[in-house]
């Protein structure tokens, strides 16, 4: 359909982080998509706002640009990015607005499973900084009162805080019928904070079907290859989808088949 209105991909980034790990995904993504990284407040450009650390907070940021989608859209959060996606998905579906075509969800357990990162927001500094340094987070040469400590520790530990939040409030009820987004869960195979069998719980928190792919990487297998192909032929599923529906919403078919995939539970809540 190479007169089609491009997917909009709205991207949401994992904690500390910018959207420079989307920089080289149109190019990655292939035809028919559009991606649309989000940089929340207190980071690059935005360095001057104050962080978000809760779900009222964040979802004041990026509501808004919500409410009028100009046609079918796809959300993808990485770690932190994740539960912004949801939150964000879901806030859309319970105010009575449309909601993406699909939710995709990478490299976070799901609100209802311990979450190391989200936990360490109440670890004591030394401690937060050990996690961290395992997790190849911290730069080689880092040292206290150096430019990481300054400029990057503290927007990771505001981000930690605002996963916290947003993992203690999708676990309300569900408001305004069952939240029935389709949705992809990605792992990497190697992500020792989100392996397969974690992610595999997102199946709990969408009554629409659910699809699981597993891709080569750690925790952050966003800056990689794979993910951003995978997304590309997601959305142009949801496009030809929209296409054959006109201005209906997608259907079901528009998550991408994988082998194996389960069908969605009951929403939680």
């Amino acid at each position: 359909m190479p007169d089609a209105q491009p997917v909009s991909l709205h991207c949401f980034a994992h904690a500390g982080a910018g959207v420079s790990a989307f920089h080289g995904w149109p190019a990655r993504l292939g035809p028919g998509t559009a991606p649309w990284p989000h940089l929340l407040p207190g980071r690059d450009r935005r360095r001057r706002e104050p962080r978000v650390t809760t779900r009222e907070a964040l979802l004041a940021d990026l509501f808004d640009g919500f409410r009028a989608p100009s046609g079918p859209y796809v959300l993808y959060g990485h770690s932190l990015g994740a539960l912004v996606a949801y939150t964000l998905a879901r806030a859309l579906h319970e105010a009575g607005l449309p909601a993406p075509a699909l939710l995709a969800v990478g490299a976070c357990p799901p609100p209802d499973a311990a979450s190391a990162l989200a936990d360490a927001c109440r670890e004591s500094p030394d401690r937060l900084l050990d996690l961290l340094d395992s997790l190849g987070v911290v730069p080689e040469g880092a040292h206290p009162g150096g430019l990481w400590h300054r400029a990057v520790l503290p927007v990771l530990r505001d981000d930690l805080t605002l996963a916290d939040s947003l993992r203690r409030a999708a676990r309300a009820p569900v408001a305004g019928g069952p939240f029935a987004v389709p949705l992809l869960a990605v792992a990497g195979d190697g992500d020792p904070l989100a392996p397969p069998a974690a992610m595999a719980g997102w199946a709990r928190w969408t009554a629409g079907p659910v699809v699981r792919r597993t891709v080569a990487g750690d925790h952050f297998f966003v800056r990689g290859h794979a993910l951003p192909r995978l997304l590309g032929r997601a959305c142009r599923v949801v496009g030809r989808g929209a296409g054959a529906a006109g201005a209906g919403p997608p259907a079901a078919g528009a998550v991408p088949a994988a082998t194996g995939a389960p069908p969605g539970a009951v929403a939680h809540g």
